[in-house]
């Protein structure tokens, strides 16, 4: 009668990954607060399925071009305006994103709200739980990492800071210190906001839809 020898085999605790999102949210830090902690390796959650790298991959290889969309003249001319409405939609609808040129705000302004918004980032983290939220309703400022982290197949690797201008912008009491000098952040009426009401009616969604500023942090990591 053969001897069948007994081998111990370890078993790993099945992955939860519920548990761990649930974790890494209720730390409020973000992926920033992962870096700063000094971790070496991507947590499981920021992992991508294979199927979707080897697509991302494969697009990678391909040289794509974004739509510029030229805003000048879209509150003069309306002939002119139907045309850009019509790049805006075409863009919307085949890439999701474009690009605007000629949008009324000077260089220097958007500069600044990027710097405000790194601000923001780099401040104390206790400084930051103050508008970590996930709750989308009512709130004019809101600081989270990935707005679909419970619901998405993998988080992305970033932070998020969300500013809602319409209908009522936020006051620049509502607003991080650091952020509130910049009046982007808190002044809805400029020309690129005039020219997104334009575009609103004519693709048929809500102005409120393009009333937004969102400012977010991509911390670097050594492992790709």
């Amino acid at each position: 009668m053969a001897k069948i020898d007994q081998v111990q085999v370890e078993v790993k605790p099945e992955y939860d990954r519920q548990s761990e999102l649930k974790d890494f949210d209720e730390t409020k830090a973000g992926v920033k607060g992962l870096v700063d902690a000094g971790i070496q390796q991507v947590p499981r959650i920021f992992h991508h399925p294979l199927d979707q790298l080897e697509k991302k991959n494969s697009a990678l290889q391909v040289e794509v071009s974004i739509p510029v969309i030229d805003l000048e003249g879209v509150k003069k001319d309306p002939v002119t305006r139907q045309e850009i409405v019509e790049k805006v939609r075409n863009a919307s609808k085949t890439w999701g994103f474009f690009q605007v040129v000629n949008h009324g705000i000077p260089v220097s302004v958007l500069e600044d709200m990027k710097d405000g918004a790194r601000r923001f980032f780099e401040q104390d983290l206790e400084v930051k739980k103050q508008f970590f939220t996930r709750d989308y309703y009512g709130k004019g400022v809101i600081y989270n990492s990935n707005f679909d982290l419970f619901t998405s197949q993998a988080a992305n690797w970033r932070d998020t800071l969300f500013t809602t201008l319409a209908p009522n912008p936020p006051s620049p009491d509502e607003l991080p210190e650091v952020s509130s000098q910049n009046s982007l952040w808190v002044q809805p009426n400029t020309p690129m906001a005039d020219s997104s009401r334009c575009f609103c009616k004519t693709i048929l969604v809500a102005s409120k839809f393009f009333m937004k500023i969102n400012g977010s942090i991509y911390p670097q990591l050594l492992e790709p």
